[in-house]
């Protein structure tokens, strides 16, 4: 049976980072892993709708978001490697409020078997969004940040409730990215 494990996190914890590492460890032992970045994906579906940068995707209307995520669901449903680790967000801050990035229909589609949020403190988050030239990140306060932190534990806490999966809090604070990558290798195995 395939493992889909759902990890996510806000902007700047490092979450893109920890997942290829753990796909990378889980790969040396010898594990069928496969990353699937659910926003590259909808991007790739995006693009027929003449978006020509991954950011402009939270600039969408809910029902295009809503569209693109299930095409994206659908996709990763059909991954049959031993691990499909799936890198998302779990809301979305929209000009119409924020959209959860995992709702019930698509939690359904991928029927996840982990759910693991990445976190990291406001203040290192604060300083690794500031040095992130890859993206175009929109810069918050540090309350802004905090208050992101808290509504993504309120989040996982209720998509593990729909969902049925248990779900993990990982700390990757400052310099610690090993430590964070064996934990979730142990919560993907089991031990």
């Amino acid at each position: 049976m395939t493992k889909r494990v759902i990890i996510v996190g806000i902007p700047g914890v490092g979450k893109s980072t920890v997942i290829t590492n753990v796909r990378d460890l889980l790969s040396q032992r010898g594990i069928d892993t496969k990353i699937a970045e659910f926003g590259k994906i909808m991007f790739d579906q995006a693009r027929i709708m003449s978006i020509h940068n991954r950011d402009q995707l939270r600039r969408l209307s809910i029902e295009q978001q809503r569209t693109l995520q299930e095409m994206a669901a659908n996709s990763i449903n059909s991954l049959g490697n031993d691990v499909v680790i799936v890198d998302t967000h779990l809301f979305i801050s929209t000009d119409n409020g924020f959209y959860p990035g995992m709702p019930l229909k698509l939690l359904n589609i991928i029927n996840p078997t982990h759910l693991v949020l990445i976190t990291a403190t406001a203040e290192e988050i604060y300083k690794r969004r500031e040095n992130d030239s890859s993206r175009q990140r929109d810069m918050i306060s540090l309350d802004r940040i905090t208050s992101d932190l808290r509504l993504s534990e309120s989040m996982i806490s209720s998509s593990s409730i729909i969902t049925g999966c248990p779900f993990y809090v990982v700390q990757n604070n400052t310099n610690q990215i090993e430590k964070a990558t064996e934990i979730i290798c142990k919560i993907i195995l089991g031990k």
